[in-house]
């Protein structure tokens, strides 16, 4: 394993129950349901341990970041990274480079599909064999959703109330409903100016509305894969938007408050509600993570007309249009971001 470039890549996921405040080790308050999206929206991460490092290295979309200043997460990567390069039984320090396909910190769970590609290469790299579950647990710690990255299809990460009993399993592959799309209207991609990481604890500290959201997440996350099984695009939606407007309230509620919708985002909400209404039934959906971004939950029959109509009721709007996708994978070694001689390929 030594000297040897693993390369992987894993997708992002968009939660339709969502987590939102977490205990220690990032364990969250409530289970959560998502839909692991499609290779366009991945990132991929090369790992290498060689006795020619001194230290251990990471770079994040061509950046050096120091596990001192680069925040919460990479210091939680660099913890992990001690961890499991112990359970290995290896000295070496690693080079890890990572490259997200979509825009960082803007609310499109870049940390989820980085955390799963992490671990993923990572256990390559030491040979270590651990399970899927095992990866969804050590890619939890780095980034809450990313436990969820670790698997395709749609996810359950169950809350649980210790680590072993905190992480994600599989519900149904990415072949299940072929025909449900997630298409994300990128309203921008400017940095946010509260991290995620931020967020979960104001809210908690603050919120008064916040204790009734545990509950209400619980019961939508046993639903939500009832309605995944039954393929129930129409009640499956309502859920969706009544979630994401849940945490979004409980956000609004901390103080000082946590916004992170638009007046573009507030366009595009109002304009699928006008469509559902003029259907008599729920074609479409909108849910937003941490960020002004919206993700339009819909099917491929619908989406042309979803689509247009969103467009028209924001103006020239980009949209990343995926389907459910697959788990982490490893990559040839054509597609590494390291070579042979320890250098960046850029």
């Amino acid at each position: 394993m030594k000297n040897e470039v693993y390369t992987a890549s894993a997708n992002a996921n968009i939660a339709f129950v969502k987590y939102w405040g977490k205990k220690s080790d990032n364990i969250p308050f409530n289970s959560s349901v998502s839909m692991t999206l499609g290779n366009n929206v991945s990132t991929i991460t090369s790992v290498v341990f060689s006795d020619k490092l001194q230290h251990d290295q990471l770079f994040i979309n061509g950046v050096p970041v120091d596990a001192s200043k680069g925040g919460e997460k990479a210091g939680l990567l660099f913890d992990v990274l001690s961890q499991m390069r112990k359970l290995a039984g290896v000295k070496e320090h690693a080079l890890i480079v990572s490259k997200n396909s979509f825009p960082a910190s803007t609310g499109l769970a870049s940390s989820a599909s980085g955390a799963a590609a992490f671990a993923y290469a990572v256990n390559s790299a030491l040979g270590l064999g651990l399970s899927s579950r095992s990866l969804s647990i050590i890619a939890r710690k780095i980034s809450g959703s990313g436990c969820r990255s670790v698997f395709g299809g749609f996810v359950l990460w169950h809350a649980g109330n210790r680590s072993e009993e905190s992480y994600a399993e599989q519900i149904k592959n990415e072949n299940h409903w072929p025909q449900l799309i997630d298409a994300i209207a990128i309203v921008t991609e400017a940095k946010k100016k509260v991290s995620s990481s931020e967020g979960h604890i104001q809210t908690i500290k603050t919120s008064k509305l916040y204790k009734h959201r545990i509950p209400f997440a619980e019961e939508n996350a046993s639903r939500a894969v009832e309605l995944i099984h039954n393929k129930d695009l129409h009640n499956l939606s309502e859920l969706i938007m009544r979630d994401s407007n849940n945490m979004h309230a409980t956000m609004l509620d901390s103080w000082p408050p946590i916004h992170y919708i638009t007046d573009s985002s507030w366009r595009i909400i109002d304009t699928i509600h006008e469509i559902n209404d003029a259907e008599g039934k729920n074609i479409a959906a909108y849910t937003l993570d941490a960020g002004p971004n919206v993700h339009i939950i819909t099917e491929k029959r619908y989406s042309k007309k979803v689509l247009n109509e969103v467009g028209n009721a924001v103006g020239d709007i980009k949209f990343i249009i995926s389907r459910a996708g697959g788990s982490p994978r490893l990559l040839p070694d054509n597609m590494a971001l390291i070579d042979e001689k320890l250098n960046i390929i850029k």
